[in-house]
């Protein structure tokens, strides 16, 4: 999303910016960037609503939450070095939920939509979205559900996508407890139609189940009065390339080294998917020992120089205590979508400098 920036003044020049993963210090999962007025914003999951994972020091007392902004906004005028501007939505009602997770924001018709979900537990979460004039909100919540909690208990990571005819689609994680086709149980991938921007049309057609093992999140998992060799599929975002929709999404544990980012792709955006070729582990995205563990939760945004393409994802730091925002290059292969990532050394990026910015 980049919403209406202006083009490029031939007195613009040409610079080279340098950067180390992780680009933001503080705690910052499930990041998801944009440009807007020829300025970055991340939005992600922030220590107090991800259900307790806080780094020593920065843990808050209870109840803390319920004064402050969830999710962390952060703002960049270089795409390399960012800074933590406030959060973007109050917290709801106690009953509502405690835990807030993978906000989305989608701009449309002069509004800033942002989509998250909501709950109590790994079993009980809900999509909503909340609406704001300014990128940097504040956000105000719209009083209703996406999903119906009732048919659909577990749903979370909304991604919306709009098409190039402008038709919107929201795609998101739910909970599936059969085999058919040779799934496994667990948390897969589905699509709905959008009639508004608030309104879904209730037509939730599957993307994508996990079906290898390298997506398990755990073995003999209690859910819904059974036990469950659980998968997961989780974190979809779309981008069309050469006519064809990949829905990269995030499987496995994301407490684990096993953690990645793989893909699945159609002809049309209501599927049908395959990520035929996955079985083998992660192609985008994968864990580098020693080095990188269990990266993944990514969004796609145009770098400074107007046509990189670049993966926001989160990774783990060294002592596995907080998920950290990193970028990296995306690069389009005769075999699929591919990443330079994970790094961890300096990387060098070309970006154009607004004529503008010098005066």
């Amino acid at each position: 999303m980049s919403g209406s920036e202006p083009p490029m003044n031939p007195h613009d020049t040409k610079t080279t910016l340098e950067y180390v993963n992780p680009v933001y210090s503080g705690y910052f999962a499930d990041p998801f960037v944009w440009e807007y007025g020829r300025e970055y914003f991340a939005i992600g999951t922030g220590p107090m609503e991800s259900g307790g994972q806080v780094e020593a020091g920065e843990r808050l007392a209870e109840g803390l939450l319920a004064q402050l902004r969830v999710f962390p906004l952060l703002r960049s005028d270089d795409f390399v070095t960012w800074h933590s501007v406030s959060g973007a939505l109050l917290p709801l009602a106690a009953h509502v939920g405690d835990t807030y997770w993978a906000p989305e924001v989608a701009y449309y018709d002069g509004n800033f939509y942002l989509y998250y979900s909501v709950g109590h537990s790994d079993s009980q979460h809900q999509l909503r979205v909340a609406v704001s004039n300014n990128p940097l909100g504040p956000y105000e919540d719209t009083g209703k559900t996406l999903v119906n909690p009732t048919a659909v208990p577990f749903a979370i990571d909304p991604h919306p996508f709009q098409d190039e005819d402008g038709q919107w689609y929201l795609f998101y994680a739910r909970d599936f407890l059969d085999t058919d086709g040779g799934a496994r149980p667990g948390t897969g991938l589905v699509v709905e139609k959008m009639l508004d921007m608030t309104t879904l049309a209730g037509d939730a057609r599957t993307v994508l189940r996990p079906r290898a093992d390298w997506q398990r999140f755990k073995k003999d998992r209690p859910m819904g009065g059974a036990t469950w060799d659980w998968h997961t599929l989780e974190g979809p975002h779309v981008r069309k390339h050469d006519g064809r929709y990949y829905c990269f999404y995030s499987g496995g544990n994301w407490e684990t080294a096993q953690y990645g980012v793989d893909y699945g792709v159609a002809d049309t955006i209501m599927g049908s998917y395959s990520d035929a070729g996955s079985d083998g582990g992660p192609r985008v995205l994968s864990t580098v020992q020693g080095h990188v563990t269990g990266p993944g939760h990514n969004s796609i945004v145009i770098g400074p120089d107007r046509q990189t393409e670049y993966l926001a994802y989160h990774a783990w730091n060294p002592e596995l205590t907080a998920r950290r925002m990193c970028l990296d290059t995306l690069h389009w292969t005769t075999d699929g979508p591919r990443c330079d990532g994970p790094t961890w050394t300096p990387q060098s990026i070309s970006a154009v400098r607004s004529w503008q910015s010098m005066l």
